[in-house]
């Protein structure tokens, strides 16, 4: 008797769960390559499995083990509504960082024209959503990878926008120009919380916008270093931190900004996410 997508899929979810892995990722891979919905899935989970799909599963099914993640296996990832071109230059885009960038907009629905600057840009997912939404802003991105980059200026096209991407550490590119925003997805893991990361993020995404020295908070400090020279008055600076780091990024900001208004803020689950400097 034919296997069903259901029985080939079951089966497989339940190994990669026996092997203390996420079950659902096979289900979600397959309905990816299918461009199949929910709908469809309800209405044929219970036909025959093609070869063709049974071969595509099992190819899946090994990467999984080998805990590569689903995003980079399909090639892209969603972000804010959009779908994102990612490979192993960029870190998959996050739940929380749609959050910083929903922050960002909401505070600032009302301006028009203002220049901003989005410090490593990563697969250009801040600064693509920023300038999508906001299409009077003039958006600038930095990234100190080449190959995160390449992937930015694709994404940047393939969703129409216009971004002037500049390689470089944090604000260095950017000789002439000064901001009203800037924002920030920074390394921010310490080489402690090594042993604390999924295995799939450890081993596949690149380390080099996963880590920072000085317990994490190395690019937060050169941030508050150069920002003060970048920033215009009444600027406004948006951050994302690790969940334990709201205080030491505080005080960072302080010793440069001291008199501005600044405050950490919690994301959906109730840990503190975001940094924001109001000066």
């Amino acid at each position: 008797m034919a296997k069903t997508y259901r029985e080939v899929l079951q089966r497989a979810s339940s190994f990669l769960e026996a092997a203390g892995k996420e079950g659902y990722a096979i289900q979600f891979l397959f309905l990816e390559r299918k461009g199949w919905s929910k709908t469809d899935w309800l209405l044929q989970m219970n036909e025959a499995i093609s070869a063709a799909d049974e071969t595509q599963i099992a190819a899946d099914m090994r990467a999984l083990m080998e805990n590569q993640p689903p995003q980079y296996l399909l090639g892209y990832a969603d972000f804010y509504g959009r779908t994102f071109f990612v490979n192993q230059d960029t870190l998959i885009p996050r739940p929380e960082t749609e959050e910083l960038v929903e922050l960002c907009l909401k505070e600032n629905s009302s301006e028009k024209n203002l220049q901003v600057v989005d410090i490593g840009t990563g697969t250009g997912a801040i600064a693509i959503t920023l300038k999508a939404e906001a299409d009077s802003w003039q958006l600038f991105a930095s990234d100190i990878s080449e190959g995160a980059l390449s992937v930015a200026k694709k994404n940047s096209q393939a969703l129409h926008t216009a971004i002037d991407f500049r390689k470089g550490s944090v604000l260095e590119p950017f000789a002439e120009e000064t901001f009203d925003l800037i924002i920030s997805n920074p390394p921010y893991i310490s080489q402690a919380e090594w042993d604390l990361m999924d295995e799939s993020v450890r081993t596949y995404e690149p380390k080099s916008a996963l880590f920072a020295a000085a317990d994490g908070l190395a690019i937060y400090q050169m941030i508050a270093q150069q920002a003060p020279e970048k920033l215009k008055a009444g600027g406004k600076i948006y951050l994302e931190i690790g969940f334990q780091q709201g205080q030491a990024v505080k005080e960072i900001f302080e010793k440069n900004f001291p008199a501005a208004q600044i405050t950490v803020k919690k994301d959906l689950t109730g840990l503190d996410r975001f940094v924001v400097i109001h000066t």
